[in-house]
């Protein structure tokens, strides 16, 4: 396979990704969009890793994981603890954390 054809794979799913985000009210929907968002960009830098024969590219695809790992932990307990509080998880209501 040629680099367009996984940069082209890798756009169709941070679009996705992208949409996602955009269009759920949903907060745990959001946060699997911001996941598909960036394991396109892992996909991005692994591939230019192959291409060019260093790991460099790859060992950034694994921070990146580390990084989105995190952010589903902080983010779900913060969706959980919103759930708790005021039974939903509606990104429209943005107002919750300010009592």
């Amino acid at each position: 396979m040629s680099l367009a054809n996984y940069l082209v794979l890798a756009a169709i799913l941070f679009a996705i990704g992208a949409v996602i985000v955009l269009v759920r009210k949903s907060a745990v929907i959001s946060l699997m969009g911001v996941e598909l968002m960036l394991n396109s960009s892992n996909l991005v830098l692994v591939t230019f890793a192959r291409i060019h024969g260093n790991v460099a590219g790859e060992a950034m695809a694994f921070f990146v994981m580390v990084v989105a790992a995190a952010e589903v932990v902080v983010g779900l307990a913060i969706i959980v603890s919103i759930f708790k509080s005021r039974d939903t998880t509606s990104v429209d209501d943005v107002n919750l954390l300010k009592n």
